[in-house]
């Protein structure tokens, strides 16, 4: 990749690391719900009139049942449950589980489309699967915290959102092949708007307004993780390929740890890294950036 590109690449996991430090600034004080209909709602504001500008609408009204559907699987219920466990998860800590979506993606497509891997990719499917179990394992206990919600439920709901992921990627490359990016990214948001918008009316937090910190939180995380981070993707996609722009999944556990410990003292301890070293193994693996050593032959 260019040195343009690197960049890009560095700031797209700068942005969706962050993202995870401003669900843990606003949603408390939002609740779930009404944090994701604001990410959703500003992402859309910011990627919708792009779509005008470029000339893609008519892309969106071709295809909008499978974008609509996209934009509840990988941004409503996914969004939603990292909203959740970031009432009693670090920063950090979901950055590593979201880090297991390209494992995910790979099984499903194993099991829903036939796409067996071969067998050093399957060792790395294994091998980050591994990872995840110990972290899990080792990280949820059964202690309440905000709104009753336990870390063992906060690592279920991250490992329900990365699945969904999966589902959602590859449902796109059977309904959504040839469909310009930017009309998914934009169109699945606008929807995912629609879906949140009166159930986010029925949960906003009337009696107890977030503060001015939350609302920073919520628009960053609208604006910059969300719009800005999705134009950026898909830009990558466009110059370097998708293997090169998958790339970013590595980047997301640093930054998203990097941004808990330098804005909320989060401190990642031995086994989050330990975990995480394990996790991005098997990814690496899996999807193929990293390979076995060959044996030499006689």
């Amino acid at each position: 990749m260019k040195r343009r590109d690197l960049a890009e690449l560095a700031l797209l996991g700068a942005l969706w690391g962050a993202s995870f430090l401003f669900m843990r600034m606003s949603a408390v004080e939002f609740g779930a719900i009404a944090l994701v209909f604001v990410r959703v709602a500003g992402a859309a504001l910011l990627l919708l009139p792009l779509l005008a500008l470029r000339g893609q609408w008519g892309a969106l009204a071709a295809h909008w049942r499978p974008i609509a559907a996209v934009g509840l699987i990988n941004s409503v219920l996914p969004f939603l449950c990292f909203a959740l466990a970031a009432y009693v998860l670090s920063a950090g800590l979901m950055g590593v589980f979201n880090a297991t979506a390209p494992i995910w993606t790979a099984l499903l497509a194993w099991w829903w489309l036939g796409e067996r891997p071969p067998a050093a990719r399957s060792m790395g499917l294994a091998v980050g699967l591994a990872g995840a179990i110990g972290l899990a394992w080792s990280r949820a206990t059964f202690k309440e915290g905000s709104a009753g919600i336990t870390p063992a439920m906060g690592i279920a709901a991250c490992v329900a959102a990365t699945w969904l992921y999966g589902i959602s990627a590859n449902y796109s490359r059977r309904r959504l092949a040839g469909v310009p990016p930017l009309a998914t990214a934009a169109g699945s948001q606008a929807f995912a708007a629609a879906i949140l918008a009166v159930p986010a009316a029925w949960a906003w937090p009337v009696q107890s307004p977030p503060g001015a910190l939350a609302w920073a939180g919520a628009l960053a995380l609208a604006f910059a993780c969300t719009g800005l981070a999705y134009n950026l993707y898909f830009r990558l996609i466009a110059h370097t390929g998708a293997t090169n722009a998958m790339t970013v999944t590595f980047l997301i556990p640093v930054f998203a740890m990097l941004w808990g410990y330098l804005a909320l003292g989060e401190r990642p301890e031995p086994d989050m890294l330990l975990g995480a070293a394990v996790i991005l193994l098997g990814t690496a693996l899996a999807v193929g950036v990293l390979r076995w050593p060959r044996r030499a032959r006689g």
